[in-house]
């Protein structure tokens, strides 16, 4: 089976190479928003198709311009502008197929300096001992003392500095053998902001709060740069503690919920989510924080694709599935159920369980019957098999065509 996947490594740049990166970064910003300003003038003064354009068609224009207008570009490898401007046409692909299907994705933004920096690298890349050849920039020390784990034909490098540090990730094509499928058991997970999730199997995963915890932390670092006078060097010190520590937060993060994605990936032959609406639950403003901080959308995202890798069934529950309100026992379902009942007590059975543990029971019995729950009432779940990504709904045959 071809996949492909990315390998981050952390650099050790000379003070050279860090000016080539930050030359570099810079380019590729300055490609984005001048490709950006172009399209808007183009589908404000001109009509029908002129009014649009591609990533092939401003490379042109860019390379015409580059000798009189923009010299400097000659500096750094042809591949940064080029690939900005092919991530620009990506997000405007993701704009207009977002406006067809109803959508909420936003019109592409014009870049700042210092949020996001990053360039991609095509063309000659590749590994020696503890170093990266990188193309135009040469090579790059690694940080990393252990052995390359990265097999396969390298396809691109992305260079990106979080904080004060430089990251490279390397997407490679690889060929890995087909996965088995797993013998174990299968299992429903309920995620939650109080714990992290909660398995069928009354295995309970707790919640890290990487950034509630740090919390008190990263207010007085907020307070402490916005006293510091614009444009000195202490500003500059206490922007790069602040940005290490959400550094430290989003690492704590992640962390996290890769343990917990490959376990369930790896140990079970179905996985039962559900279909969560993120967007509407961020607008309850006391939860919000918590939400974020627990990373629903990343962990389905990393067990989408690790499901395919390790040969287990990633099972997808409908939103209005009633996983909280149902009784796992007697399937009797409960009209209101409120966020503060911690414990769910069924009215008909008498049945006493954690409301968390009762959902993920609903949603591993529930998988084991795509036209019937223990209600009666007809839900179908959406098993994603490798490439799809499509929902569905209830009472509502799964859709299953290959995902945008």
């Amino acid at each position: 089976m071809l996949v492909n996947k990315a390998y981050r490594y952390e650099l050790d740049p000379n003070n050279q190479q860090r000016s080539s990166f930050h030359q570099h970064v810079g380019v590729a910003r300055f490609t984005y928003n001048w490709g950006l300003e172009q399209r808007i003038q183009l589908f404000k003064t001109n009509q029908g198709k002129d009014r649009f354009t591609d990533a092939m068609r401003q490379h042109k224009l860019l390379n015409s311009l580059k000798s009189t207008q923009f010299p400097w570009m000659y500096e750094v490898s042809k591949c940064a502008p080029q690939e900005a401007l092919r991530d620009l046409h990506r997000a405007f692909q993701n704009f207009y197929r977002g406006r067809k299907k109803n959508k909420r994705i936003g019109f592409p933004r014009f870049k700042r300096k210092g949020i996001r920096d990053s360039f991609r690298l095509t063309g000659t890349i590749r590994f020696e001992d503890r170093k990266i050849q990188l193309p135009r920039i040469g090579k790059v020390r690694l940080k990393e003392k252990r052995d390359i784990y990265c097999r396969g034909r390298i396809l691109s490098a992305t260079v990106r500095r979080m904080a004060d540090r430089w990251f490279v990730s390397v997407t490679v094509e690889e060929e890995i053998p087909a996965p088995e499928p797993i013998n174990g058991p299968a299992v429903g997970v309920d995620l939650g902001v109080k714990t992290l999730a909660t398995l069928s199997d009354g295995t309970v995963f707790d919640n890290p709060r990487a950034m509630e915890r740090r919390l008190r932390k990263l207010k007085q670092l907020h307070r402490s740069l916005s006293r510091k006078k614009k444009g000195s060097k202490n500003r500059e010190k206490a922007r790069i503690q602040l940005a290490r520590m959400y550094l430290r937060v989003f690492n704590i993060r992640q962390d996290t919920l890769h343990k917990l994605t490959t376990y369930l990936a790896k140990s079970h032959s179905r996985v039962v989510i559900e279909d969560l609406c993120i967007s509407g639950m961020m607008k309850n403003r006391k939860l919000a924080r918590g939400i974020v901080d627990v990373g629903f959308y990343e962990f389905r995202v990393q067990l989408l694709y690790k499901c395919q890798w390790y040969g287990s069934q990633l099972v997808v529950a409908p939103r209005t599935y009633p996983s909280s309100k149902m009784c796992s026992k007697c399937g009797y379902k409960m009209r209101d159920l409120s966020l503060s009942e911690r414990e769910y007590v069924c009215d008909q059975c008498g049945l006493m369980i954690d409301r968390d543990l009762n959902a993920a029971l609903n949603l591993v019995a529930a998988s084991w019957s795509e036209t019937e729950n223990a209600c009666g009432e007809d839900v179908r779940l959406v098993v994603y098999p490798p490439g799809f990504t499509k929902q569905t709904s209830m009472k509502q045959e799964p859709n299953l065509s290959p995902g945008p």
